[in-house]
């Protein structure tokens, strides 16, 4: 297996490349861990301390263990990629996440993480890839100020899932992580179709109606 195999590696004095220790800290769990390339998908262990977010967040590499990986294109299985022990979060378009990625919550500190925010149904294109899904964002922020620069490397979008071309490469997951360094473009959607919500005839009823919430 080629050691430079991830071919988006930052050559402006950004990142490290990885070494074996990187990440290992004590105290770090081993999660599963589903990240995507523009040209791989690797999967295994990933060493973290807390919550995966906030360790891709800080933009250090990450210790990796129990290691497969294969094109991402799925023109071939899984095999064991044993030389990989570390990844750089740079490297990173998408990371697919699930409940075992999260330290325990109880159900009032999960509502606690949605109190207050707004959730927008949205579209993320990531090249080559386009995540579907709903954000949650602080009122005010509008979903395409995403674009912005922000110390947050990943932004999580829930209930989500990825497409290559039009065909799913991720099953509606728990959350996709979704790197804002490679965001593209952003517009709200409607999550069943994926595509803009058409417009109804006819004047509204009264209320908040989407069309107003997203103004």
């Amino acid at each position: 297996m080629p050691f430079d195999f991830l071919r988006r590696r930052k050559n402006d004095g950004g990142a490290p490349t990885p070494s074996p220790t990187a990440g290992r800290r004590s105290g770090a769990r081993g999660i599963p861990f589903d990240g995507l390339t523009e040209e791989w998908r690797i999967v295994g262990n990933m060493h973290v301390e807390n919550r995966l977010s906030d360790a891709l967040n800080k933009r250090e590499a990450v210790t990796i263990s129990d290691v497969q990986w294969a094109p991402i294109d799925g023109s071939a299985a899984l095999v064991p990629a044993p030389g990989l022990k570390a990844v750089d979060p740079y490297d990173l378009i998408i990371v697919l996440a699930g409940e075992a990625t999260l330290p325990p919550l109880n159900d009032a500190e999960r509502t606690a993480h949605k109190v207050h925010k707004v959730a927008y149904d949205v579209a993320l294109e990531v090249p080559p890839f386009r995540v579907v899904g709903t954000v949650y964002l602080h009122p005010g922020s509008e979903p395409e100020r995403l674009l912005d620069r922000a110390t947050e490397m990943f932004v999580p979008v829930v209930d989500a899932t990825a497409y290559l071309r039009d065909q799913p490469v991720a099953p509606e997951m728990d959350a996709i992580l979704v790197n804002r360094f490679y965001l593209r473009g952003i517009e709200q959607v409607d999550r069943r179709t994926g595509e803009r919500p058409q417009k109804l005839p006819g004047q509204p009823l009264g209320g908040v109606s989407w069309q107003d919430r997203s103004r």
